[in-house]
């Protein structure tokens, strides 16, 4: 499976979070600890988010391996963003490396990647897309299980009523709760038994929530992580939330903890991490919604 790390906090430059940790996701990308085969080097992605400039999020993919892009370690070493969503890929089998299937997907505001899989995506895939708006349709390019879950997340976003919108954070943690078990639904309609694993950050670089998700194999569901505190920061080689008891302004949500600093806390199997504007965060099960 891919490995991923979504911040929001203080605008940081981003290889605090890419290269600098001890367990940095370049790291990640040839040396994962917690997934059976340690390699991620089937492309690489980050978005990132400058408010001062605008909205919507700026993108850089790649189908190289992160650990060998000089680009990426050039990049990561002079910019800054308050909320960056980076994720190193292991493609799901017989799917194409290329640019298109890349994470994070982007759409308008949004930014969205996934570590897991929809099993047997390859007979599900029409009946999932005879479900899709046409905007929907239309966002799918590339031939990933993970874009379609973009596609599946704007249209349920769309459909939400007003009272539903009225607080931003909690419309996207309804919005990929509808996704998630509405995906699980199209499984069994079509008999197939096997848990999905949906490990989704969404982000509309104000919130985010988070999803690890196995169904009813939880003990199977992908590694997910989070760390709150002040401030992340890499000081004399060492990387560490600063003064983690304080008023929370700094979520890290990532695949392995980036580093030994203590407070990383395991999000347990089947619930959502959701992080307010205010960096406050709540950690809730998951339960198909009403």
């Amino acid at each position: 499976m891919c490995r991923f790390v979504l911040y929001i906090g203080q605008s940081l430059p981003l290889d605090l979070l890419i290269t600098k940790p001890t367990h940095s996701l370049i790291t990640q990308s040839y040396r994962a600890t917690e997934r059976r085969e340690p390699l991620n080097g089937d492309g690489f992605g980050v978005a990132w988010y400058v408010p001062e400039i605008g909205p919507e999020p700026a993108l850089f993919r790649a189908t190289t391996p992160a650990w060998s892009n000089a680009n990426l370690r050039q990049l990561a070493r002079v910019t800054r963003s308050h909320c960056v969503m980076a994720h190193v890929r292991a493609a799901t089998p017989p799917l194409p490396v290329v640019e298109l299937n890349c994470h994070p997907f982007v759409h308008g505001r949004l930014a969205l990647m996934h570590n897991g899989y929809i099993p047997h995506f390859s007979q599900l895939r029409r009946r999932l897309q005879n479900e899709l708006s046409d905007e929907g349709y239309q966002l799918v390019q590339g031939s990933t299980d993970s874009e379609h879950i973009l596609a599946m997340f704007v249209d349920r976003l769309a459909l939400l009523t007003a009272a539903e919108r009225t607080d931003a954070t909690e419309a996207l943690a309804l919005a990929l709760q509808r996704t998630i078990f509405d995906l699980q639904q199209l499984l069994h309609d079509r008999h197939i038994d096997h848990a999905p694993r949906l490990n989704i950050a969404v982000t509309d670089g104000h919130s985010a929530v988070v999803s690890r998700y196995c169904g009813d194999e939880p003990a199977k569901a992908d590694s997910l992580y989070w760390h709150e505190g002040k401030r992340y920061v890499c000081e004399e080689g060492e990387c560490r939330m600063v003064e983690p008891d304080s008023a929370h302004s700094a979520v890290i949500i990532a695949s392995e903890p980036l580093s030994k600093d203590p407070g990383w806390d395991k999000v347990p199997a089947n619930h959502i991490v959701i992080v307010r504007p205010d960096r406050q965060v709540a950690v809730r099960a998951l339960s198909p919604p009403h």
